[in-house]
């Protein structure tokens, strides 16, 4: 096994435990202020320190990550979910009206990044993590609908394709059995930093604003909320973008090693 997977396995899996743990138990409760004990350094009360209300910062982290990840992985679900069929799709019906509809549908959504779709979700509905999950999900769409179009061409050529074809086989079902089962290793890989981007956009999205609403821990907002206290507390503001980097570092370490291992051309004979 490679190194860089099993690093990235291992801090994915850190970041994952903790957020599970959340559900049952944090070292304090998430919610509480305790003015007294406001900008606290790590110690051995509060091994990750406290912020400006006296909250434990540990377990804002915890549920920050439950927060993050949901988001992300609603998010790259809604991509994949709607993004792979469209692309087997437009590769079924290449360079008909069918593919071209799809793929300028695409380059129309990815003329307006995340945020600004966010923003225009949010100037209708209001601000909150759904509507982050959305945002993300409808920036993820294409995303995944290119990726299964590219992968699904080049196999369309292919002699078992042919003889699937000759079978009497409907596009539909060969996509089905034979194109969507040969683009999965690339899925796996291209979903792992989608993921780790989800990440990001659900931190940036919080940071103005925009995602989960207090009193939900988000990595995003505990870090525009620290961003006034760098000099009297540092700490306040390194823990969450420490949170950010080493769950996004470890997502992509985990897409760099699954690619190496499910890629039959990265795989180095034996000698």
């Amino acid at each position: 096994m490679k190194l860089s997977l099993m690093l990235g396995a291992m801090l994915t899996a850190l970041f994952l435990g903790a957020a599970l743990l959340s559900f049952l138990w944090t070292p304090a409760e998430v919610t509480g202020v305790n003015i007294a004990a406001r900008l606290r350094v790590p110690d051995g009360t509060n091994l990750l320190g406290t912020d400006h209300f006296g909250r434990d910062i540990l377990s804002m982290i915890m549920v920050g990550a439950r927060t993050s990840i949901s988001v992300a992985v609603i998010a790259v679900g809604i991509g994949m979910g709607l993004g792979v069929p469209l692309g087997l799709a437009a590769a079924a019906r290449a360079e008909g009206w069918l593919d071209e509809l799809i793929m300028r549908g695409n380059d129309l959504v990815f003329a307006f990044p995340s945020l600004v779709i966010a923003i225009l979700i949010t100037a209708v509905f209001g601000p909150g993590a759904v509507n982050a999950i959305i945002a993300i999900g409808i920036f993820n769409i294409p995303v995944f609908a290119r990726l299964t179009r590219s992968g699904a061409l080049s196999l369309w050529q292919r002699d078992f394709i042919l003889a699937a074809r000759v079978a009497g086989k409907s596009r539909i079902r060969i996509s089905a059995e034979h194109i969507l089962p040969n683009v999965t290793n690339l899925l796996i890989v291209q979903g792992t930093i989608q993921f780790s981007l989800g990440i990001l956009a659900e931190a940036g999205l919080s940071y103005v604003g925009l995602g989960a609403q207090p009193p939900t821990p988000s990595w995003g907002r505990m870090l525009a909320e620290a961003q006034t206290m760098v000099a009297l507390a540092p700490h306040v503001a390194l823990i969450p973008g420490m949170a950010i980097v080493l769950m996004v570092l470890g997502l992509n370490l985990l897409g760099d090693g699954l690619r190496d291992a499910l890629d039959p051309r990265m795989r180095q004979r034996p000698t």
